[in-house]
């Protein structure tokens, strides 16, 4: 049955699962802040934005006509973003494998790491290796299918590997290989 035709009273009622499940298409690697992240996103939807604009839109609704009521149709507009944003987030967090970077080996690059290198024109960078989940650039967080990720994975300190970009190859220097709680 469609949300469409349901009691407000029984969206309150449902209970998210978001136990994890085989997994199913690619991996969903996370590190454990992140896993913390998604999960209270969902909450703070599922528990508090939700049931607040079900209210605002069950009292739009009973002012009469829809068509020309803008708190009724907004808010009729934001519950479908919050729903599909719900969905997605239960589906991310169910083929979630959570990987904490203090458990992998400190010799080389695996996913948590952050990476200390040189570029070819010897400029110093630092990334950590994260989920996609958790991509944020302006942090020197990267994802793990990311072309710098891939060119760093499984490299130890003192390696030389070569990035390909649109604008060509480009060397890099692994300076320093580190694994901390990524927050």
């Amino acid at each position: 049955m469609s949300k469409a035709f349901t009691r407000e009273g029984d969206a309150q009622e449902e209970e998210i699962e978001v136990e994890p499940r085989a997994p199913r298409g690619p991996k969903n690697y996370i590190t454990p802040a992140g896993y913390a992240r998604l999960r209270s996103e969902l909450r703070a939807l599922d528990e508090v934005e939700r049931p607040e604009l079900v209210k605002t839109v069950a009292w739009a609704a009973s002012n009469g006509d829809r068509s020309e009521n803008a708190d009724y149709l907004y808010g009729k507009k934001r519950l479908r973003e919050i729903e599909r944003r719900i969905r997605f987030l239960i589906k991310r967090l169910e083929i979630a494998e959570v990987v904490d970077p203090r458990d992998q080996g400190q010799d080389r690059v695996f996913f948590g790491a952050t990476v200390t290198y040189r570029d070819g024109g010897g400029g110093e960078h630092t990334v950590s290796i994260v989920g996609t989940d958790e991509v944020d650039p302006a942090r020197g967080r990267v994802s793990w299918v990311s072309p710098i990720a891939r060119a760093l994975l499984k490299t130890r300190e003192g390696d030389a590997v070569t990035l390909s970009t649109p604008a060509g190859d480009e060397p890099l220097e692994v300076l320093r290989i580190r694994y901390e709680e990524l927050k």
